[in-house]
């Protein structure tokens, strides 16, 4: 039997039919206007709120650790509203691979796109650096209408949605690169392509430093530095976010950065993630906060997220 016949055949196998049925159910859902699709996404995000998962301690912690200024009110709301954004953010992904364009069109603004056609006319290419805000989907989808590119990503374990995503994000006009291909990374580097990715997770594997975000040193990707000083290619921020309500949706793609790459990576990083900190004060809603982000690179590297540990704080 060819290969790609069995793979299509194992696809179908019993223990994938929940997963299929879910994505019939999201494909069904694009049929709503937007504004019904985020008040969906809200009632979503209250039951993710609620189930025994241990999201909600994480993201409790995160919040505590990176905005120490917040009451205990502000931090409980802004929790009700961070899974809110969640559930927004499920929805979104059939949202952005199945609706038509023109629908989309009329949601998303995006500014700055005369940076980003500037770095290309170069000839290098361009890594556009974001950060794991829950607009994720909706982000990918409204640059790969200005430029051509190629999106980091660590594919799913289960084959049913690993295949979603390969066929459905290349219909915004994506293509993907397995995150630690870098040969595929500069490949689409001398191709004057785009890479866009975000590097702001917890990151242990070889070239990791510790980089204070919101203060607090974390592990740490800071390759964006080396593969910039090798390709040549201008490195431009790029944040996307929900606005209030059902009005859509604002990108900004700033201006290269200048003097990049510098002497230390650990500077350049810690630049970029000033500007995730700025980022997140504006929409704390919307960022990623379920990811155990606060992890070190030795043993005595503090315990954030134990159960009974009380709060620490880095210098």
């Amino acid at each position: 039997m060819l290969p790609g016949v069995s793979m299509r055949l194992r696809l179908l196998a019993p223990r994938y039919w929940p997963t299929w049925i879910g994505l019939g159910l999201l494909r069904l859902l694009v049929l709503l206007p937007f504004g019904a699709m985020v008040r969906v996404g809200r009632w979503l995000g209250f039951l993710l709120r609620h189930l025994p998962l241990g999201f909600t301690q994480t993201a409790r912690r995160n919040i505590e650790l990176c905005l120490p200024e917040l009451s205990a009110a502000q931090r409980v709301q802004l929790l009700k509203e961070h899974f809110a954004n969640l559930g927004i953010a499920l929805l979104e992904i059939p949202f952005a691979w199945w609706s038509r364009p023109e629908k989309l069109d009329k949601l998303v603004r995006l500014e700055g796109t005369e940076h980003l056609q500037a770095a290309l006319a170069q000839g290098r290419g361009a890594i556009v650096l974001t950060a794991h805000f829950t607009s994720l989907e909706m982000a990918g989808w409204a640059i790969a209408h200005v430029a051509t590119i190629g999106y980091l990503y660590r594919p799913p374990k289960n084959e049913v949605i690993a295949y979603a995503f390969e066929r459905y994000r290349v219909g915004w006009g994506g293509h993907g690169i397995p995150r630690d291909d870098i040969r595929a990374f500069i490949g689409a580097l001398k191709k004057n392509e785009c890479v866009w990715y975000a590097p702001d997770q917890s990151y242990r594997k070889k070239g990791a430093e510790m980089v204070p975000l919101f203060g607090i040193p974390a592990a740490s990707n800071t390759l964006t530095s080396r593969l910039a000083r090798v390709t040549g290619a201008p490195v431009l921020p790029y944040f996307f976010h929900r606005l209030p309500g059902a009005q859509g949706y604002l990108g900004v793609i700033h201006p290269p950065f200048d003097h990049f790459p510098s002497d230390s990576a650990i500077a350049d990083t810690a630049r970029f993630y000033r500007m995730i900190e700025a980022q997140v004060r504006l929409v704390p809603e919307q960022y990623l906060w379920i990811h155990r982000r606060f992890k070190g690179l030795s043993p005595d590297y503090p315990d954030y997220y134990g159960r009974q540990l009380p709060r620490q704080t880095s210098p």
